[in-house]
């Protein structure tokens, strides 16, 4: 058969182009690298496709997570991008070793990569001067980072308030207007009434921070983002601003390592960010005079009432009150748990205190004022005390751990199953290179290419994910190894010691040993931290790892 007389295919060609911040973004700094980058297609005749238009708004340079570049290489993978502008080697990455990564990546897809502001010559010398350009985006990020910090920092220690930023509830930020007008703080009266009024009914009348949050609901008065409802973390927030007493703050947070968290997020989410934010201590802080809402001496009660508060009712200087926080979630709507302290009626008629955990899907103030879920509260004791004897069970016996390990380990799949359909994957890559390549030279038409394309992918696809998951069966046997040798060595470090073990150390043991409870409209699900298929029925009807422990009705609260 003949070669088929046909034109070759245009073009794909696409554009990235990225603004570090959401200020950026608002004042439509991004719009001249767009126009620039379409102007540039216009004069190489190049049709841009709206669905090869990859815009991060608001994305940081240092960072590869960011949703249009994610989109971007993608595509770039499967092969579907000729060609890519960007305005310059530093809107892909202000970091040398991510745009050295990207260059590469881009190039194994077979993309072209285009910078306005370089002349795109495939020598050593032009990649040497790439290179260059890569190591001098990053330096000049960490140099105007740091310039930034000791004039904001000088700044802050002159009294200037334009370091603040966004004003506080009470107050609106009036920017500087000339060398002569700089930057203030000016009350709007009648937020600052609300202000006034929430500092005396916690310093003077001595209310507690939810029933302050329903006075002001029961008025009507909105929040500063227009919300109908109080949050009580937001009244406890507003009541520990130093500005409401003419003495705004700079420096109340730092960054410092990522916190490592008891479970999974809801959702997952992976964070852009490898930090986590800090306070700092009040003696470190620079104090900036701004217009004062409360007295010195009503703010000064309101803060020795809310050390009292958590003196005798939070209890959070010496641990956590409840036993279980951070680790209980829904099993209905995967929201968490959360403790909290309610009072009813006994059989006598005198008031009497309990707890209790509650989904905080249930709250309608944590849900956009809307209830999502209805799983019924659990007292506070019994399932502690469950769990804390499930916790027991297992360290007096790790050798259960053990044996579980032995017999996953004879039906795990084997290594030669893995290089198998890594060898595939490999030959369906090479089938759509090839087939890329027939479209290309067209010898196949639009209509013949895609649906065998698709199909490549979908193939493709499976694979990975089989992959994906040998992967992680092997990881979670070596994990399981491991974890078998420290369950027993710390069960013998605590043994003998379980009995009278106090609240920080029962806590201390549940958060080491536990990933999560799962709480169900009927039973509890006891997660250890082995992310593998769930134990066997354990002797003596105890309950091993991912088993289920049946909560007795008269537990639950309805």
């Amino acid at each position: 058969m003949g070669r088929m007389s046909q034109t070759n295919p245009p073009v794909r060609a696409a554009v990235y182009a990225r603004v570090s911040s959401d200020q950026q973004a608002q004042d439509h700094t991004i719009a001249s690298q767009i126009e620039a980058l379409q102007e540039r297609l216009r004069s190489d005749g190049m049709v841009l496709d709206p669905e090869l238009s990859f815009i991060d708004e608001g994305g940081s340079g240092a960072t590869l997570v960011r949703p249009a570049l994610d989109r971007l290489r993608d595509l770039a993978a499967l092969g579907l991008i000729d060609r890519l502008y960007v305005f310059a080697p530093d809107r892909l990455s202000r970091r040398h070793a991510y745009q050295v990564l990207l260059l590469e990546e881009l190039r194994r897809g077979g993309v072209e990569v285009i910078f306005l502001d370089h002349v795109p010559r495939d020598t050593a010398e032009d990649r040497l001067l790439l290179e260059v350009q890569g190591i001098v985006a990053e330096y000049e990020r960490a140099q105007i980072t740091e310039r930034c910090r000791r004039g904001k920092l000088h700044a802050a220690r002159h009294g200037a308030v334009n370091v603040l930023g966004a004003a506080p509830y009470g107050y609106r930020y009036v920017p500087a207007r000339g060398p002569g007008e700089p930057a203030a703080y000016e009350i709007v009266l009648e937020q600052a009434r609300v202000v006034r009024q929430i500092f005396t009914w916690v310093g003077r009348d001595r209310l507690s921070l939810r029933e302050v949050g329903r006075r002001l609901q029961n008025q009507g008065i909105l929040t500063a983002t227009g919300q109908s409802w109080w949050n009580h973390s937001t009244i406890w927030g507003l009541l520990q601003n130093p500005a409401y007493q003419g003495q705004a703050g700079y420096g109340k947070t730092r960054r410092g390592p990522r916190r490592p968290h008891l479970r999974p997020q809801r959702g997952d989410p992976v964070s852009p960010h490898d930090y986590s934010v800090y306070p700092v201590p009040e003696a470190e802080q620079i104090a900036i005079p701004v217009p004062a809402l409360v007295e010195p001496e009503l703010f000064a009660a309101v803060q020795e009432q809310l050390q009292e508060n958590r003196r005798r009712q939070r209890q959070r200087c010496h641990g956590g009150r409840y036993l279980l926080a951070g680790l209980l979630v829904c099993g209905t709507c995967g929201h968490a748990y959360y403790g909290q302290q309610a009072r009813r009626r006994g059989a006598d008629g005198s008031p009497r205190g309990y707890a209790y955990y509650r989904c905080v899907g249930s709250d309608a103030c944590h849900c956009g004022g809307q209830r999502v879920c209805w799983n019924r509260q659990v007292p506070v004791e019994p399932l502690e005390a469950a769990v804390w004897r499930d916790v027991c069970s297992l360290l007096r016996e790790p050798q259960r751990i053990a044996r579980e390990y032995e017999r996953r380990r004879t039906r795990a799949p084997q290594e030669q199953e893995l290089h198998g359909l890594q060898a595939l994957v490999q030959k369906v890559k090479q089938g759509m290179g090839r087939l890329i390549d027939l479209y290309q030279e067209g010898w196949l038409d639009r209509a013949q290419f895609e649906p065998r394309l698709r199909r490549a992918q979908e193939r493709l696809q499976t694979l990975t994910d089989q992959i994906t998951t040998i992967a992680a069966e092997q990881s979670r046997r070596q994990d399981l190894h491991l974890v078998v040798a420290q369950v027993e060595t710390f069960a013998q470090s605590v043994a003998g010691r379980l009995e009278e073990a106090d609240g920080a150390t029962q806590r201390q043991v549940i958060t080491t040993l536990v990933k999560e409870i799962e709480i169900g409209e009927s039973a509890v699900k006891i997660v250890y931290r082995i992310d593998s298929p769930p134990f066997v029925q354990a002797p003596e009807g105890g309950v091993s790892l991912h088993c289920w422990w049946r909560v007795e009705a008269a537990t639950r609260k309805t």
